[in-house]
């Protein structure tokens, strides 16, 4: 068995965005078209004003769909735009996106493109 290689990524965040119920797909799909290589979903139960505020005291559908991405910090603010917009975040009560910075990340990188990113300066091996 040959050797193990870690790979440490340095100038990675990690995207959050909340947002209502059937919304998470585009969310996504925006997010990939932007540049980002996948991302997580799952659920939760949100609380706030917003199920308070059911018509005719109706109950209002408090489900979340939460995404997750690790995009590259040079490509953070065009995937949180395209994120922001896909989920309709510019409307009250839609959602919320936040960026949290990483220190550190891990994932297995093919040898071929460290090679080509090492070839154009961006990190040392």
């Amino acid at each position: 068995m040959g050797t193990r290689d870690l790979t440490i990524l340095t100038d990675v965040s990690m995207i959050t965005c909340i947002v209502q119920r059937g919304k998470a797909e585009a969310v996504v799909q925006a997010a990939q078209d932007a540049g980002a290589q996948g991302a997580t979903i799952y659920y939760g139960y949100g609380s706030g004003v917003r199920e308070r505020l059911g018509v005719l005291g109706l109950a209002v559908d408090v489900e979340k769909e939460i995404i997750t991405t690790l995009v590259a910090d040079d490509q953070l603010d065009r995937i949180f735009e395209r994120m922001y917009f896909a989920g309709e975040l510019d409307v009250p009560a839609a959602g919320i996106m936040y960026v949290t910075r990483l220190e550190k990340a891990a994932t297995y990188i093919p040898q071929d493109i460290i090679e080509r990113i090492a070839a154009k300066g961006e990190i040392s091996e």
